[in-house]
């Protein structure tokens, strides 16, 4: 007896002492949401051709713009090149032989693109150069096919000033801005394929009904090599370097799932299989080319989380020792000099946004740069980690769970953030809408829903037809494992997306009410007829794809189906309160989606809040508007979820959240 009362109160002394150690793990503090969501302190670092030179992004009065400094010197003696005050430049890269720095800017989010150049050596202390409009075309779209290897001061460029629906080819010349006419596109070309000689070799072309066609560009006309139906997909990747063969990635043929990677002869269409995922998990995910040798380094397959499979072994043993160096992070090489005898490589995890170096193939050295938020303490951010559960029909759903630091894993208060797309997917990795959640004290579920990317085709086809019914599913289902779980309490779910995301977020609260206790649509669309309809022009090439995936509007049953699948034709179903955030200027889901789920709502008496920028798209650019938009969602989620959330803002922030806050009383459709 007294064994085994000593044996109890043991016992009782371990079950305490685990509770405590459960425990011990403090929550973190409260992140200001500047430092998830302002401008990066430096960002976009880019290497020019010859080594001389870093060029990267920092703010310059207040709006994000390109910076240079020579290579040795300290960020802080950096000069700025560019001076944008509209919008952040988002991207841009340096011309081949490094005269100029190059970038894309729209206007307030209209995605019609023009390109722009700047002379970097024109920049000095206390003078910006003027970057030059070289396309400078009202409401054209610009795409980039190619940049000339001989001759560096040319570029092959796709304009849509002809036809809004498809780009004719044109040759720009960087220096001077002067277009010449290659190609008038009148036969529903999509992209135009050039080799490693600047010689046009290829287009791809996009058939009414949706067939997709590889050509040869002859002098003399033009072959067929290769097609593919509207629910497979296909693509030249690149040239081998004989300019003879050119490698194809493709998944055609109802034998084969997943995108393999071929080789393909450009005169006789022979086609040769080079690789597939050796795991049999994933799509053919992409290959890292030399500039210099124009040899593959390697390819990757990504599920979970990526793989690599070095063909070069020289570069594999630069990777590992970068890899050995800086420990357990992912590392990526970027941003080579035209020899390659310097990197940039970018180290990040999931609890880390990154850092940048640069390394030196010659001598083995690495080179701390830069941070893009420094002053992020990652020791307070949560770990992602990769689950996987049954949806409605017992298909195997890939997610990425996070759990907020501090808090322990039960009855945990979730946010769901469904992916935008839909055919995109999520990735391992830094997120920062996931990390700042976390920091609020929420549990974060990122579902990789069928019609996904990356799973291979019959993943990505069991989406068709299933807008706000099976793939909605995969979503429920996910919240409902964790419910079993015991991870989340069923009264505290909310769900947040973007796009198809925010789509997703108007379905949840539709046609499943009782899931849900908030939600918040970012630029999502209501009523899929009217989106459809309301496509931007140079999206035709997509149409018969969208109809295929989704259902034609055009037709009765399709019509149907849309409206069924319509969140804005079950509104009145929504019981949780809602959020909707919303750019004026969006192409691709026009304001009208928003504008009629708030209508409806008020209709109803139900209280919906609003927020529209005005200078935005789909998507904010601008920091001060994200910031707004975060400030007002973490408040609406404490409300109805209880989370914390930080109470105090900027004035410039509480500004701009006063003006783009809608009194819902005055939208009119």
């Amino acid at each position: 007896m007294k064994t085994n009362a000593y044996i109890a109160i043991i016992m009782m002394a371990l079950i305490f002492a685990a509770c405590d150690m459960q425990q011990t793990e403090p929550i973190p503090p409260l992140i200001d949401r500047e430092v998830f969501f302002d401008d990066p302190e430096i960002s976009g670092g880019r290497l020019s051709p010859d080594g001389a030179f870093v060029s990267f992004l920092r703010p310059y009065d207040g709006t994000r713009n390109i910076w240079v400094k020579t290579l040795d010197a300290s960020f802080d003696e950096a000069i700025p090149v560019t001076q944008e005050t509209a919008r952040p430049v988002m991207g841009y890269f340096w011309s081949r032989d490094g005269k100029y720095l190059l970038y894309v800017m729209d206007k307030g989010g209209d995605e019609n693109f023009n390109i722009y150049a700047v002379d970097p050596a024109q920049a000095a202390e206390g003078t910006i150069p003027e970057a030059r409009n070289i396309t400078n075309m009202e409401g054209v779209r610009a795409q980039i096919f190619h940049i000339s290897r001989n001759d560096h001061d040319l570029m092959f460029v796709g304009l849509n000033q002809r036809d809004r629906a498809w780009h004719d080819l044109y040759s720009l010349k960087i220096s001077s801005g002067e277009l010449q006419l290659i190609r008038e596109n009148t036969n529903r070309y999509t992209s135009w394929i050039f080799d490693h000689d600047d010689q046009l070799r290829m287009a791809s072309r996009s058939r009414q009904d949706g067939t997709n066609e590889l050509y040869r560009l002859d002098p003399d006309g033009e072959t067929l090599l290769y097609s593919w139906t509207v629910l497979e997909t296909a693509y030249p990747s690149s040239f081998k370097a004989d300019n003879q063969h050119f490698y194809l990635v493709s998944n055609v043929g109802e034998d084969t799932d997943f995108t393999q990677l071929y080789l393909m002869d450009i005169e006789t269409g022979e086609m040769e299989f080079v690789e597939k995922d050796p795991e049999n998990r994933a799509d053919f995910g992409g290959m890292a080319i030399s500039d210099k040798t124009l040899e593959v380094l390697f390819t990757s397959y990504t599920d979970e989380f990526t793989r690599r499979y070095f063909k070069n072994e020289d570069f594999e043993k630069h990777f590992n020792s970068v890899k050995d160096e800086l420990g357990n992070v992912e590392v990526s090489f970027f941003s080579p000099t035209n020899t390659e005898d310097k990197w940039l490589v970018n180290a990040w995890s999931d609890t880390d946004p990154g850092s940048v170096y640069i390394y030196n193939t010659e001598t083995g050295e690495l080179n701390y740069q830069y941070s893009p938020r420094p002053n992020l303490p990652t020791e307070h951010l949560a770990a992602m980690t990769s689950i996987r559960y049954p949806s409605s029909d017992g298909l195997e759903i890939q997610a990425y769970l996070v759990l907020p630091k501090g808090y322990g894993n039960q009855d945990l208060p979730l946010v769901v953030v469904p992916h935008g797309g839909p055919w995109a997917r999520d990735y391992w990795g830094y997120n920062g809408y996931a990390q700042f959640l976390a920091n609020r004290g929420y549990a974060v579920l990122l579902s990789n829903f069928r019609g996904s990317t990356g799973f291979g085709k019959a993943f990505l086809n069991a989406g068709n037809q299933q807008w706000g019914e099976l793939m909605q599913d995969d979503i429920t289902w996910g919240v409902k494992y964790l419910i079993d779980q015991g991870t989340v309490d069923p009264e505290r779910v909310a769900i947040f997306g973007g796009s198809y995301g925010g789509y997703a977020t108007l379905a949840g609260l539709a046609f499943t009410p009782d899931l849900y206790a908030a939600g918040v649509s970012f630029v999502g669309p209501s009523n899929l007829i009217t989106l459809l309809n309301s496509i931007p022009p140079y999206w035709e090439a997509m149409r018969i794809q969208l109809h295929a995936r989704m259902a034609d509007p055009a037709t009765p049953e399709g019509k149907e189906w849309l409206k069924k699948a319509s969140p804005l034709n079950s509104a009145d179903q929504i019981v949780a309160p809602l959020m909707v955030v919303q750019g004026e200027n969006d192409p691709r889901v026009l304001k009208a989606e928003s504008d009629q789920i708030v209508v409806a709502l008020r209709e109803r008496g139900f209280p919906v809040e609003y927020l529209n920028a005005p200078d935005e798209g789909h998507g904010f650019a601008r920091p001060v508007n994200n910031m707004a938009f975060v400030a007002a969602m973490e408040k609406f989620l404490a409300e109805h979820i209880g989370g914390r959330y930080q109470e105090s803002m900027t004035d410039e922030v509480a500004q701009r959240l006063e003006e783009i806050t809608v009194d819902v009383s005055t939208v009119e459709l």
